[in-house]
């Protein structure tokens, strides 16, 4: 019984690692398939596997020589082989004991001849083999052993490259998100200074325009805040521009409705519609009056989104004169980033539209 928990305890050690190095079922890289193709040439064999032992399969993140991406772990030759930190050789294995009963042995697959050296962690793990099969039996000698460990070893290295990289882009993305979080925090302790200050007896006319830059540094960390709040590479937007709604009518003390196509979009174009809106919803806000409606559209051309208000514009007034406000400004830089263009309408009752259009796929 002791040695049986002893094993079990192994075997989910071992298949601990093999999830911690996130290699089942990765796409075919050539960087493997090198060294298989290697493996087959060096030792004049028809067929090479790195292979990785799963709880109940082994997969195969190459396989040269061999149609097959994976097979059953019990008549594995490979599940037998990561029991020993030694390599496992069967120079004729129609007459070795331990591959007698093997189903690839005796059956039409015909193998005779495995070498295999186990894929070893650093802590000491077996997650698979590379391995050369023949189907003709045939000796090995001990340089050309060393060498398959030494194969086996440049794969472990470059799992543990693999490994590496994954590991500094996990630590970079959670600084990401704790600078992120500083930086909303930072906005957020920014707005209330200048709310303080717009709400200052000494200010005079000046406090009506410290209390707007306090409601656009607020929206903007507001902005900050949804987009870096996914962790999907994508977002649903009509779900991000309602949240974003809601924190802006509150900031702004106005009503602001929102509609639109219920659909996912790449996170690239959130913070930019995000900022898109907050501008155009914070001038609205300003210069119109009553409610401010909010709109995303989808068309065969690509997309756009509207902000809409019941209040009126200058008749020559064009969003693409250089004197035109901070706002119109910031708003064109956005629209050219999803590539794409501001423009100007009324409704029927003169109320304006300020629209952005962009095309789905951007340069």
């Amino acid at each position: 019984m002791a040695a049986d928990t002893t094993t079990s305890e192994t075997e989910l050690r071992r298949m601990e690692a093999v999830r911690r190095y996130d290699i089942l079922d990765t796409p075919p890289d050539g960087a493997f398939d090198r060294i298989t193709a290697l493996a087959a040439r060096r030792f004049s064999v028809p067929i090479s596997i790195i292979s990785v032992v799963d709880e109940d399969r082994i997969w195969f993140k190459s396989h040269h020589g061999l149609p097959v991406k994976e097979i059953g772990r019990e008549p594995g030759l490979c599940a037998s082989a990561i029991m020993s930190s030694d390599p496992h050789i069967l120079n004729d294995a129609s007459v070795d004991p331990r591959s007698l009963a093997n189903p690839l042995v005796a059956g039409d697959f015909g193998l005779r001849f495995y070498a295999g050296a186990p894929l070893t962690t650093s802590d000491g793990h077996n997650l698979g083999t590379l391995c050369i099969i023949d189907k003709h039996p045939r000796p090995i000698d001990e340089s050309q052993i060393e060498d398959l460990k030494d194969l086996a070893t440049v794969v472990m290295d470059q799992l543990e490259l693999q490994l590496a990289a994954r590991t500094a882009i996990s630590r970079a993305e959670l600084m990401a998100k704790e600078i992120d979080h500083r930086v909303m925090n930072s906005l957020q302790f920014v707005s209330g200074l200048l709310t303080m200050q717009a709400r200052s007896p000494d200010v005079g006319e000046a406090g009506a325009h410290l209390q707007l830059a306090a409601n656009r540094v607020a929206a903007v960390a507001q902005v900050h805040r949804h987009f870096y709040a996914h962790e999907s590479e994508t977002t649903s937007c009509i779900a991000f521009l309602k949240r974003l709604a809601g924190d802006l009518a509150a900031i702004l003390d106005r009503s602001i409705r929102v509609d639109g196509v219920e659909e996912d979009v790449p996170n690239s174009w959130i913070q930019p519609l995000g900022l898109i809106m907050n501008e155009l919803v914070t001038n609205a806000a300003k210069h119109g009056s009553g409610r401010i409606d909010v709109l995303y559209e989808a068309s065969e051309d690509g997309y756009a989104l509207s902000v809409c208000d019941e209040g009126r514009l200058p008749d020559d007034f064009d969003p693409d004169c250089a004197s035109t406000g901070l706002g119109m400004r910031v708003v064109r830089l956005l629209a050219e980033q999803l590539g794409g263009a501001l423009a100007v309408s009324r409704r029927s009752d003169g109320s304006p539209c300020f629209k952005v259009s962009f095309p789905e796929s951007r340069g």
